[in-house]
């Protein structure tokens, strides 16, 4: 399984995601310019990722000017496709404002941002990313964003519950989800989602900063030994 991690000016997770998807995980990696025009050599099999930063400085609206992005028209055609396409923080913002997830991402509810681990509550297991963590298992990841808050309009939450494409949801450590646990006021507690063909995955906390043993925490590295073996098996 190949990883085309897309890097846009003011992208500051993509020698993070590089290294994991790399060197811990093991598999074969390749940067992409947003100026880019092509995927070259990817294959429904593979996988891009849309890493956290502040594209474009966060001017706008978060993500909104990287939906643009030449590179964008390619990525969304590879997610119709049938492709894996993974965003995460500022990468799930620019999957949702360029249409391939629903909703939106505002500023978190303390207007403050916000950096701290957080404890995640697995919704489902049918999905490539979720598929090898038990539903309801909790994982210690960390979050660091000002506008994670998921809001969508009522028939849009309503269609993601009765779909099953709310991947995570923030809970405590016992996994009990609740307002105290909800780190930025996203309605229902929602932490991660995918679209209704279950294969572009967008989620505001690093995975990617919870991956390794000399960061003291692995949890994250669940998602991406998931993945590959939904993929590759």
């Amino acid at each position: 399984m190949k990883f085309g991690v897309v890097i846009f000016p003011g992208s500051n997770c993509d020698s993070d995601m590089i290294h994991v998807l790399g060197q811990v995980v093991g598999h074969e990696v390749v940067e992409i310019w947003h100026k880019d025009t092509k995927l070259q050599d990817f294959t429904e099999e593979d996988c891009i990722v849309l890493p956290g930063g502040f594209s474009y400085g966060d001017y706008l609206r978060c993500g909104a000017i990287a939906s643009h992005s030449p590179i964008m028209k390619e990525v969304i055609k590879f997610a119709n496709r049938g492709g894996y396409v993974l965003g995460v923080c500022n990468g799930f913002q620019i999957l949702c404002e360029s249409g391939l997830l629903p909703g939106a991402l505002l500023r978190n509810h303390s207007q403050k941002f916000i950096c701290k681990n957080v404890y995640l509550k697995t919704q489902t297991t049918n999905s490539a990313i979720t598929k090898g963590i038990p539903t309801g298992g909790v994982l210690k990841i960390p979050i660091a964003h000002a506008e994670g808050r998921y809001y969508a309009d009522d028939y849009t939450i309503l269609d993601l519950i009765q779909n099953d494409q709310i991947l995570f949801k923030y809970s405590d450590e016992q996994g009990v989800t609740n307002d105290d646990s909800n780190p930025n006021g996203s309605l229902e507690g929602i932490a991660g989602i995918c679209n209704k063909n279950r294969n572009v995955f967008g989620m505001m906390p690093h995975p990617e900063r919870a991956a390794e043993t000399i960061l003291g925490n692995t949890d994250g590295l669940q998602l991406f030994n998931s993945l590959t073996a939904s993929v590759l098996t």
